[in-house]
């Protein structure tokens, strides 16, 4: 049995690599951007101050959908989210929507869960905020 032609390039650049170490690095890909799509309800989530994402988590926590309701109000208050094309009221209704489904869906454990993520959704988006106020890099 031949040796496939691929098996004689990883050879060869098996081979090099020995040879040269930075010809293997230049070689690989480099990730350049990630973006994450997000959906229209996972998009209304404000950035909010920290300690406001803190009692948001554990209203969820404790009773699922109300720490989303309030967050909701936090945008009438001049929270920005990721929907910048849509108006204020939109994003509000989208929240309170999000909140309501966290309730209703509470019963069968899903609200429940999915209302602890979305708070620590918050919390995440607060704290990716704290850090481009300050202008720190930030690693993930």
């Amino acid at each position: 049995m031949e040796p496939s032609h691929k098996d004689a390039e990883t050879a060869a650049a098996a081979a090099a690599a020995a040879a040269d170490p930075r010809a293997a690095s230049a070689s690989s890909g480099v990730v350049v951007q990630v973006r994450e799509k997000k959906g229209p309800l996972r998009a209304a989530i404000p950035y909010m101050p920290f300690p406001v994402a803190v009692i948001c988590l554990f209203l969820n926590t404790f009773v699922p959908g109300l720490g989303t309701f309030v967050s909701a109000f936090a945008v009438l208050c001049g929270a920005r989210t990721d929907l910048p094309d849509r108006h204020v009221c939109c994003v509000f209704w989208l929240n309170i929507a999000a909140a309501l489904i966290q309730t209703l869906t509470a019963i069968v454990m899903v609200g429940w869960i999915m209302s602890i993520f979305w708070g620590m959704d918050m919390v995440i988006l607060a704290i990716s905020q704290g850090y481009k106020e300050q202008g720190i890099p930030q690693q993930l």
